[in-house]
This record gives structure tokens, C-alpha cells and sequence, in this order.
């Protein structure tokens, strides 16, 4: 009998995005897709009381520590490390850079609201701090170009 060979598992991944203030990204990026902001705190306590994390890498955001250049959010239904507070599924991750956003960017995310939904998602998306850039009306279809607080793009279908 012939055996099938087994499929490799499938790799965990997540969209890593530069940031000045990953704190006030990551509070953006979560409104907009109704993310929960990653609760770390139980990890960081674990990485302070052992002294491995000195205290000047840490803040405190949303009332509990935080590590302080890097921070994520992730879909409120993907499974997620109770030790860590580290999301197991859709994430994405904001981390310091010193720089500034100063070109387009190589990747985006295109967020769907669902049929007829764009206009009222757009004017939601403004009133978070995001801005539209330009409409577009093409023959495949119409959506909104926008940036996120920082200026990274990403559009609305």
C-alpha cells in the first residue's frame, strides 16, 4: 500500500508594520478592524521580576504594562498564549523604527466592510484619524485610498 506523504504544517505568520508611536497605531488598527490590542502584561511581569526586560523598555498603556516599541493587535476570536497574551492567529504588529514613513508602501491591506458599506466605513475611518487620498473608479471596480495615522496606505472596498 502506498503511503501519502504528509503535508507540512502550515506556518504561522503576521504583517509586521514600522511605527513611530506603535501604541497610537495599534489603537487605530484596532478600531478599524475591530481587533483587541494584545494584553502582554502578565508576560512582562514574568520578564521584569526575573530581570530579563529592564523597566526603561517598558510603559504602561491601557492601564498595565506594555513593552515599549513594539505592540499588536489581533482578531478578538483567534486563540491566543494565556502566559503571554501573544495572539495564535490574524495579527498585526507595530514596532518603533526611528524613521519616517517617506514612500509608498510595497504592501497594504484591502479592507472589505461588506456591499454598500464603503462610504459609511470611509467617513468611520476619518473620524479614527485615517484620511482618503483618492477614490478610484476603475473597471474592475471602485474604492477608497487611504493612510492611516502614520501615512500608511490601504484601501476600502
Amino acid at each position: 500500500m502506498t503511503q501519502t506523504p504528509a503535508r507540512p504544517a502550515s506556518v504561522h505568520w503576521k504583517v509586521v508594520i514600522d511605527a513611530n508611536d506603535p501604541h497610537a497605531q495599534a489603537d487605530f488598527w484596532a478600531a478599524a478592524l475591530h481587533y483587541e490590542v494584545e494584553d502582554n502584561s502578565v508576560l512582562i511581569g514574568k520578564l521584569l521580576g526575573a530581570g530579563v526586560v529592564p523597566e526603561e523598555l517598558v510603559v504602561e498603556f491601557h492601564g498595565r504594562h506594555a513593552f515599549r516599541d513594539l505592540v499588536a493587535v489581533r482578531h478578538p476570536e483567534d486563540p491566543f498564549e494565556e502566559g503571554s497574551g501573544t495572539g495564535l492567529g490574524r495579527r498585526l504588529l507595530f514596532q518603533r523604527v526611528p524613521e519616517t514613513k517617506t514612500v509608498k508602501n510595497r504592501l497594504h491591506l484591502d479592507l472589505h466592510p461588506g456591499e454598500g458599506r464603503r462610504e459609511e466605513e470611509v467617513a468611520r475611518l476619518e473620524g479614527l484619524g485615517a484620511r482618503v487620498l483618492r477614490r478610484v473608479a476603475e473597471q474592475g471596480g471602485e474604492w477608497a485610498l487611504m493612510a492611516d495615522p502614520e501615512g500608511n496606505e490601504f484601501c476600502v472596498h
